[in-house]
């Protein structure tokens, strides 16, 4: 039973929502040893959690037809359980990061409602895709909306805007890439190259600002090349999509092993930018990405 919900919960990627809630209270100067931090981190947890049991409760007429090994249509989880749990934990993580974690009720609130409408629309609308990149924006940028952050000179979520954008266009290029793996007919060429250009831009906005004339000037004055050490970061992320890219050719099952891959890679996202504040939990982040790889072998990822 316990194995049920945690296939319907995708529990293999919740560790990506804690590296996001990380990052964005992170990226508007929040302290890692704040225990309003756990807070965030326990409401995104229900948030997501809420929102991947409430995708099968949508899907069970679906599912039933062509996806028999999940929990619900295999009678291991009903309906009614799903869709009381799942509703449940969206109301308890609203609750908690409006009044534990200070977080703005207007964006939390955006936040449930991109997670539902994309349970509910993902099948039917194709453009669903932009809607699931929103949703971890919107995490991104609740975490840094936080009226606990008092340092902040403008709004937490404008700050974390660029960085927040940039996981976005990841998570659409991977939503993508999902997409192919479940349709048989051949996708359009276009299509391919433009969710390959999503994946990389994090990649790309980090390799900008690593070579901005303020972080070459240590380098280059000084001869000191501790600006240069998230180039590591850099290399391995576009190790990782390349890897992923490759599997993509492939086609069929070798899809469904990139999106793995790239699911696990979310870390390594939140680490490109976390790296602007703390490279020790920068590499922490990057150094998740693997484990979260072997645990999709127990709990699927998708």
């Amino acid at each position: 039973m316990l194995r049920a919900w945690l296939e319907l919960a995708r529990i293999s990627n919740l560790p990506t929502v804690w590296t996001n809630v990380t990052a964005g209270w992170l990226l508007v100067g929040g302290n890692i040893s704040n225990a309003h931090l756990l807070w965030l981190l326990l409401a995104g947890s229900l948030l997501y959690t809420g929102g991947m049991i409430l995708n099968d409760a949508a899907d069970v007429r679906f599912d039933r037809e062509h996806r028999p090994e999940r929990p619900i249509p295999r009678g291991l989880v009903s309906v009614a359980a799903s869709w009381s749990v799942g509703l449940g934990m969206l109301v308890a993580g609203w609750l908690l990061a409006v009044f534990m974690g200070e977080a703005c009720w207007g964006i939390t609130s955006a936040l449930v409602a991109c997670i539902l409408f994309y349970d509910f629309y993902h099948k039917p609308w194709p453009g669903a895709v932009w809607v699931m990149g929103m949703c971890r924006v919107l995490l991104l940028m609740m975490a840094g909306s936080s009226g606990l952050l008092e340092t902040c000179k403008v709004p937490g979520w404008l700050i974390l805007l660029p960085f927040a954008l940039t996981l976005g266009a990841y998570i659409v290029g991977l939503t993508m890439v999902a997409r192919m793996e479940a349709k048989s007919a051949q996708v359009a060429p276009w299509r391919i190259a433009f969710a390959r250009l999503l994946l990389w831009m994090p990649g790309i906005a980090a390799a900008l600002r690593m070579f901005d004339g303020q972080r070459l000037k240590p380098v280059m004055i000084l001869a000191d090349f501790t600006p240069l050490v998230p180039l590591v970061l850099i290399f391995a992320f576009a190790a990782m999509v390349t890897v992923a890219t490759r599997l993509m050719r492939q086609g069929g099952p070798a899809i469904g092993r990139a999106v793995g891959i790239l699911l696990a890679g979310i870390a390594l996202v939140d680490a490109l930018a976390v790296s602007e504040v703390s490279l020790p939990l920068a590499f922490g982040f990057a150094a998740l990405a693997p484990v979260l790889r072997l645990w999709q072998r127990w709990i699927a990822a998708t």
